[in-house]
């Protein structure tokens, strides 16, 4: 699946192109999977060509999982047969195919346990969860966060890895991922289609709040003030407002690929201690009404596409 402009998603479409070559440092997957991801609907309308621009024809999807086909020119410790995951490069050709190249240095051993198509479902989500708490937030054992967006892709894993760290968790997710978010181990969970989460949690304050929604600036200051005096407000959506006071550390964050925390991430997979959650495994050829769906906010969870 690929576009040759900018546009609505009938601008998707799927067609033959050429098997891609491993280059210097890169190896070539064969695709088992390939997540999709809110801000692909944006790339490819072109409303932040600023920030991500594309060159044309564009394959989407920077989440894949797979088995390693070729290896190129100055890459060591892979080889054929491997399978692996990867959060590739945002703009780069991407995984919305059957073969894709890959930088080496993005690479991870995917997961053993699961199926290996929804693996996709794991890399820069889970990144972006890592280095929001540990990077940018600091989490600490015995220390309380608000997760503003758990019932997410990035939330789901920030639960989980924060819990694990030992920190009280509260989470705001709808009725339809409360169980899920639940299960992850929230110690509570704020249901924001009933009342505002800042006036649920009036006169209560966080060490850490991640705020993984979009909203208005009078909003988010709402956020930023149930943050601890000395605390961490970490976005990863709009920004913080530009005084909070209090000793407060506001950071909006922009994930990067890591093969070291993605390493991590899958070790804690096979130990058991961080799950992978897929709602929808559906073929390549549906991206167009996933598109849709997601600008309609009508998606149940994470979809993973097959070629």
């Amino acid at each position: 699946m690929r576009y040759h402009s900018y546009g609505d998603s009938d601008v998707l479409v799927h067609e033959e192109a050429d098997r891609p070559v491993a280059g210097v440092g890169q190896v070539v997957v064969r695709v088992a999977g390939t997540a999709f991801n809110p801000v692909d609907v944006p790339i490819r309308a072109g409303v932040i060509r600023e920030v991500f621009p594309v060159a044309f024809p564009h394959i989407p999807n920077y989440d894949v999982s797979g088995v390693v086909t070729e290896v190129g020119e100055g890459v060591s410790g892979w080889r054929t047969g491997d399978t692996v995951v990867a959060f590739l490069p945002m703009t780069a050709p991407g995984a919305a195919a059957e073969y894709v190249a890959v930088p080496a240095d993005t690479l991870a051993v995917a997961p053993r346990i699961g199926e290996l198509a929804d693996a996709a479902a794991l890399p820069s989500v889970a990144v972006t969860a890592w280095q929001a708490l540990f990077e940018h937030a600091g989490i600490k054992e015995g220390q309380t966060i608000l997760i503003n967006g758990a019932g997410g892709a990035v939330g789901g894993y920030a639960v989980q890895l924060a819990k694990r760290a030992g920190a009280v968790v509260v989470a705001t997710a709808s009725a339809r991922s409360a169980d899920r978010v639940h299960s992850y181990g929230a110690d509570r969970i704020v249901d924001y289609t009933k009342v505002p989460v800042p006036e649920e949690l009036a006169g209560q304050r966080f060490d850490v709040v991640l705020h993984l929604v979009r909203t208005e600036p009078e909003e988010t200051a709402l956020f930023a003030g149930l943050v601890a005096d000395g605390g961490a407000f970490v976005s990863t959506t709009v920004p913080g407002p530009e005084e909070i006071g209090r000793g407060v550390r506001a950071a909006q964050m922009f994930a990067r690929s890591d093969a070291e925390q993605l390493a991590e991430l899958v070790r804690r997979v096979d130990a058991g201690e961080l799950e992978i959650a897929v709602a929808e495994r559906r073929p390549v050829t549906d991206l167009a009404a996933v598109h849709d769906a997601a600008f309609a906010g009508d998606l149940p969870g994470r979809i993973v596409l097959v070629p």
